[in-house]
């Protein structure tokens, strides 16, 4: 399992804490570090669409132009911008076998999805 995110966002920091205490594995990929490929992007984006991706209630969604913000309008102009500015991805992003198991988090929702 791969969790997506970037280290000091706390939304991030409760699914961390949340994995670990409950001692279940999986790798971290810190956006800020590693950034990510449009491949992995377009396998979200045939998951969920663009518009639950981008967190438009986000500061990074909040301090772009107007400009740059109406031209968001389909998934390729979505890869462009979260590639660019991967600070606009919903965080977390759990992944498992290449599946989005959850986006963002939800206690109860990794209770279900995550416990034997």
């Amino acid at each position: 399992m791969k969790l997506y995110g970037i280290p000091n966002c706390n939304t991030v920091k409760k699914a961390r804490d949340w994995l670990d205490a409950n001692n279940i594995a999986y790798k971290f990929h810190d956006f800020k570090k590693q950034g990510i490929d449009e491949a992995t992007i377009n396998n979200w984006l045939m998951q969920y669409p663009w518009e639950k991706l981008i967190n438009r209630t986000g500061l990074t969604w909040r301090g772009l132009d107007d400009t740059t913000k109406s031209s968001i309008t389909d998934n390729a102009s979505a890869t462009i911008l979260m590639q660019a500015k991967t600070s606009v991805i919903k965080r977390p992003v759990l992944v498992k076998d290449g599946k989005i198991i959850a986006l963002g988090f939800d206690e109860n929702t990794y209770k279900e999805t995550l416990k034997p």
